[in-house]
């Protein structure tokens, strides 16, 4: 018989993958950017972090990321642990190695190799064969079909959604645990939005792969995520499961332009942003 101990351990709730406490940013020593922001991502899940350009969205990733020290900056208080292990002193090469890969905001795809040599260099850290590779490789072409068909085309000169598709894939590559996805919308048409998230959340699905995602799109986020943080002046101001903001009177509002009342107006939903209702 389990002691009553072990019944309790076996109903606590699991480790999550990334566990971000507390954390604060500092660009050039003097520029304080995040402030305090805590945030989890569980094993197999997809976490949205959204907010308004300028929120912290791509710092709080580039944190986790350890990409900070390129723009000068550095975390100066909190806590980040991956896989329950403190990551804070590891370099960005360390932490790919460990399975957290960045998508950049942007696609950054090698403008002068075709696509494949870009999907080749995503598995550039792994110690794998030539065929382990070759399998991975017709993985990610399993998952986007045009990517096949442009394998030999060089990248600069595809459409911006190859390219987004490229990116991705790439961080297939290297086999990751985590993605961290920053702006997969942006510039896109949202035929080809739609079709990238559905392949995100079959990614998702299909190989355990845990995701946070920032983005500013914020009923396509959280149409795929199950889990939200929103992020207003470098805090967490809010958040909750994906149904749950959905139906947040202020998210609508804030995000979606729509309230109880219906649509509100340019003016009205400025007065509204002066009240700063959920900080009050």
């Amino acid at each position: 018989m389990q002691t009553a101990a072990q019944e309790v351990g076996s109903t606590a709730p699991a480790e999550p993958l990334l566990r971000v406490n507390n954390i604060e940013v500092i660009y050039d020593h003097v520029i304080l950017v995040l402030k305090g922001v805590s945030l989890e991502v569980p094993r197999g899940g997809i976490v949205a972090l959204l907010g308004a350009n300028g929120a912290g969205k791509t710092t709080t990733l580039k944190a986790i990321s350890q990409l900070l020290l390129a723009e000068r900056g550095e975390v100066t208080k909190g806590s980040i642990c991956f896989d329950g292990k403190d990551v804070a002193g590891l370099d960005a090469g360390a932490l790919v190695s460990r399975g957290v890969i960045q998508v950049m905001e942007g696609r950054h795809c090698f403008e002068h190799l075709t696509i494949e040599e870009n999907l080749l260099t995503g598995a550039y850290t792994r110690r794998a064969s030539r065929a382990e590779i070759e399998k991975d490789l017709q993985m990610v072409y399993d998952y986007f079909p045009r990517l096949r068909e442009r394998r030999g085309s060089q990248a600069g000169y595809t459409s911006g959604g190859e390219q987004q598709m490229c990116a991705v894939g790439r961080a297939l590559m290297s086999r990751p645990r985590l993605i961290l996805l920053d702006e997969p919308s942006m510039g896109l048409a949202p035929q080809l939005v739609e079709q990238i998230f559905e392949i995100v959340k079959a990614v998702n699905r299909e190989q355990g792969v845990s995701i946070l995602l920032a983005e500013q799109n914020t009923n396509m986020a959280l149409r795929y995520a199950e889990h939200g943080y929103v992020l207003e002046n470098g805090r967490v101001v809010l958040d909750g499961s994906a149904s749950e903001l959905l139906e947040n009177e202020d998210v609508k509002e804030f995000y979606l332009g729509l309230s109880s009342g219906g649509r509100k107006s340019f003016r009205e939903v400025k007065h509204y942003r002066r009240r700063k209702r959920w900080l009050a």
